[in-house]
């Protein structure tokens, strides 16, 4: 079977059973083939209709054209220590003022990064870029960057910003 039908059939199956991960797996895969954004949102859209309540958190709510980009740079980083401090990266929407909708906020926290992002948007240690302008945590491409040494966090959190910026994204924080 080809890889697009068998990929089609694992999220037909996954609608048809309500299995918000698997869904999500698939959708992620499409994303990373490069599939039309049009595509991606119907399919997230069908997902969230048939499995909202099992769609895990790291998949993205909606479509952004740059996340490959970002899954490859943070994949270069690795953790050397374990530890409590987490790397966390968020949405930002900048619509009504630059010709890419999007950036990105690169963070370190003690906190997870939905609660992190929760802080942010309730004004606790808020950044004002995640105030103002934060849509939700990009937790997929730094899932292998929690519960580090702080040290380690602190030096990875600038680096990452740094190498995203390279790639010509916009991000805020990573300080």
């Amino acid at each position: 079977m080809a890889i697009a039908a068998h990929l089609q059939s694992l999220l037909n199956d996954a609608l048809k059973n309500h299995d918000g991960l698997k869904g999500a797996h698939c959708i992620h895969e499409y994303w990373m083939r490069g599939e039309m954004a049009a595509n991606i949102e119907a399919m997230q859209a069908k997902l969230w209709e048939h499995a909202a309540d099992s769609i895990p958190e790291w998949l993205p709510m909606q479509h952004i054209s740059w996340l490959p980009t970002v899954y490859e740079v943070a994949s270069r980083f690795q953790k050397v220590e374990g530890g409590r401090s987490h790397i966390y990266l968020i949405l930002l929407d900048y619509s009504d003022s630059r010709p890419e909708p999007h950036g990105i906020y690169v963070g370190m926290s003690k906190y997870s990064a939905a609660v992190r992002f929760d802080q942010h948007k309730a004004g606790v240690r808020a950044a004002g870029s995640v105030l103002k302008r934060g849509l939700e945590t990009l937790t997929g491409p730094v899932l292998h960057l929690q519960y580090i040494k702080r040290s380690e966090a602190e030096a990875i959190e600038e680096q990452l910003a740094e190498a995203l910026r390279a790639e010509g994204l916009f991000v805020q924080g990573g300080h």
